[in-house]
């Protein structure tokens, strides 16, 4: 691949890195002084016995592409088995929560006693918290790895005797390899490496430093294989690395300069500072799997920002910005929910997080990955909706400079089968909504018509719902879901949609049967929001319930997309502390999931990405806080707080009540206190309007 690079010389390089540094932990260590030990409340573990979309306790940082992990046998897909004894390695990045059978998994560190570098690693105890792992091996070994920034560690205590490391820069999950060039150095290994990204749809390079301590002799075992080994003396080493979307002299220049101890406390610190955004008051054990989820939803997407450039897909170069520049994209995923989530808990990464991606239509945007990824990424579909939904909630979007790119988008969107042509209207919906806010009324009425043609696809393939295919998953070529999740993905018209299925009773009557008959999905997003669509009716406390039933009570699923409705279905909980948690087949979706419950359990979540508006339920506790820099608070409080109590009497917003079912971005954003009265029974009124957004009226 023929690229150029802007690169500036090592030592300017070193000295802003060591600037950040320095200011870093000082900020982090201010922070500490401040903040309690949420991390102690995470349990990495959660969700990684099974395939959830590679979940691993792998040693990570906030938005950092650089996660350090085990590399369970056998390989699996999912990279890491809690229950699997045997190791293959650490590796060095992971798209987490992701399905298509995995992306990362490169740059395979093995450990190794004697001169025999294949012998199996057996684990005999492991543990972890925020970005840190540690595992012993029967062999004696003692492995510990650290993350900050994009920098990381591994120490390793070994018996005595011969000893040293096996590297695999060929190694990737799903056998995604492509390419790899690596140099030698007195101490170390710069190079880089070539994989595709999830779904092998695009290629991503990924650049990389590693420097061991003390001297050290390489050994070329295979093509891309080597043989590090080490002083026979020395009963510890360290391995330092780091990684850069843009060249190995960045990646070089980040390499902590030290001690592991050191670093760990900084991630640490880091973590806790990410964490404490949010702060909850209630059940200890709840607030363990609170903290657990919305550590899930902290890991991508990934900050590629270097001092004085960042990767420029159209051309390969590095560019200049003030801006921090994000990739590692799960757009079809967590539009829902997770960005969504970001938007009003890290408003600071978000403003990078929009305007990178809006900058993806100045490059050359795809659906899904591209051959020239700076890191392993997956797709970004309904990213129009999501820069839609930012500039309304406040997030400079500049619509000028794209919509020639925006309009071309939509021109190419594919309305084919059942599911395409409701998401396609959904993407039509939002340009016609950007083109008014730019001021082309023509051009968005167009487009508008066009969205709204939904009604001519809905009436074909979703009204009938007495045809004997429509609980079967993939019928009519359906991706990942049945005609009766699919069919309430309408979140733009409401009003349409209700007139099309017949009218308030009977929408109502259809939406009960969805959910008395277990035909809802949470193992997957095509029916995400419908246990909120009671909200538009004079039932709004049938989604209060639905929100807390499928957030903490057990549930009944079927549908696990092979077709098994009759079938073992899955009678739990959802969400569980534990490593067997979720649904069979439910991947996280690069932290979709798990933002959902974190939304649930603080009490709003999304009525529909594009509108900055959030339905309200009973938050799972008596108290969440979202706190941002500035000491600017927002402060949710449950009156009449109960176990049982899932149902909305009343609402209070800054010492007055509002006669609403929703807040907004701005209600949040501006600080201030919103209390809700809990109740054990429904508290409906007789009658109710249709919720209209003011950008509607």
């Amino acid at each position: 691949m023929n690229k150029r690079y802007h690169f500036a010389s090592l030592s300017r390089i070193t000295l802003g890195l060591i600037f950040v540094f320095i200011f870093h932990n000082v900020s982090a260590q201010n922070a500490a002084d401040k903040t309690p030990d949420l991390t102690s409340l995470v349990n990495v573990f959660l969700g990684t016995s099974g395939d959830h979309g590679q979940l691993s306790p792998a040693a990570s940082y906030p938005f950092s592409m650089l996660s350090i992990g085990p590399q369970t046998y056998p390989k699996l897909h999912a990279g890491y088995e809690y229950n699997a004894k045997r190791f293959l390695g650490f590796t060095h990045n992971r798209f987490e929560g992701v399905g298509c059978q995995g992306s990362g998994g490169n740059l395979l560190i093995k450990p190794f006693l004697g001169i025999d570098s294949s012998v199996d690693l057996i684990k005999t105890q492991q543990s972890a918290q925020p970005g840190y792992y540690q595992v012993d091996f029967e062999n004696g070994i003692h492995a510990e790895m650290a993350v900050f920034g994009k920098a990381g560690m591994h120490r390793y205590q070994f018996p005595e005797g011969e000893k040293g490391f096996y590297i695999d820069l060929s190694h990737s999950l799903a056998n995604r390899f492509v390419a790899e060039e690596h140099q030698l150095t007195a101490n170390g290994i710069t190079g880089w490496i070539e994989a595709r990204t999830t779904c092998s749809v695009g290629t991503y390079r990924m650049y990389y430093a590693l420097k061991f301590d003390g001297n050290v002799s390489f050994e070329k075992k295979g093509t891309h294989q080597l043989i590090v080994k080490l002083d026979k003396s020395h009963r510890s080493s360290t391995v330092r690395v780091a990684l850069s979307s843009v060249s190995t002299s960045y990646a070089t220049a980040a390499l902590y300069k030290g001690q592991f101890d050191q670093l760990q406390a900084a991630s640490k610190n880091g973590w806790n500072e990410a964490l404490s955004r949010i702060t909850v008051k209630g059940d200890s054990e709840r607030k363990k799997l609170f903290y657990s989820l919305l550590y899930r939803t902290l890991q991508s997407p990934y900050n590629i920002s270097e001092p004085d450039g960042t990767f420029n897909a159209t051309n390969g170069t590095t560019q200049t910005s003030s801006v921090t520049r994000y990739n590692g994209w799960a757009v079809w995923d967590n539009y829902r929910t997770q960005l969504p989530l970001l938007s009003v808990g890290w408003p600071e990464n978000y403003k990078g997080m929009v305007t990178s991606l809006s900058d993806l239509y100045v490059s050359g945007k795809k659906d899904f990955a591209t051959q020239k990824e700076p890191s392993n990424t997956v797709r970004t579909e309904h990213t129009i909706v999501v820069l839609l939904d930012a500039y309304r909630k406040g997030y400079p979007v500049d619509f000028e400079k794209i919509a020639d790119s925006l309009i071309k988008e939509v021109d190419h969107l594919d309305f084919s089968k059942p599911d395409k042509a409701l998401e396609s209207s959904y993407d039509t919906w939002a340009l016609s909504e950007i083109l008014t806010i730019i001021k082309r009324p023509e051009l968005s009425k167009k487009y508008r018509q066009k969205a709204l043609e939904y009604k001519q696809y809905w009436n074909k393939d979703f009204k009938d719902i007495t045809r004997p295919d429509v609980d079967r998953v993939q019928a009519r070529g359906l991706y990942q879901g049945t005609i009766w999740q699919y069919r309430w993905f309408v979140p733009f018209d409401m009003k349409g949609l209700i007139e099309l299925i017949g009218g308030m009773d009977t929408y109502v009557k259809e939406l009960d049967h969805f959910f008395n008959n277990d035909l809802y999905n949470h193992a997957n997003e095509p029916d995400l929001q419908a246990p909120l669509m009671f909200n538009v009716t004079a039932k709004p406390s049938k989604s209060q319930e639905l929100m807390h039933r499928f957030a903490v009570d057990t549930v009944v699923q079927y549908y696990f997309n092979d077709n098994s409705r009759g079938i073992d279905p899955f009678v739990d909980r959802v969400y569980k502390n534990q490593p067997k948690a979720y649904i069979r087949t439910m991947d996280d979706d690069g932290g979709a999931m798990s933002a959902w419950y974190v939304l649930t359990a603080c009490g709003f979540m999304p009525a529909c990405p594009g509108l900055p508006v959030y339905y309200l339920n009973v938050p799972l506790f008596e108290e969440a806080t979202f706190e941002w820099p500035g000491k600017k608070e927002f402060r949710i409080s449950v009156k009449n707080y109960a176990a049982n109590n899932k149902y909305i009497e009343k609402v209070v917003l800054n010492g007055k009540e509002i006669k609403r079912n929703y807040i907004t971005q701005n209600d949040i954003m501006n600080g201030g206190s919103l209390v809700i009265t809990a109740s054990d029974k429904p508290v409906d009124k007789t009658t109710t309007e249709l919720w209209i957004s003011e950008f509607e009226k």
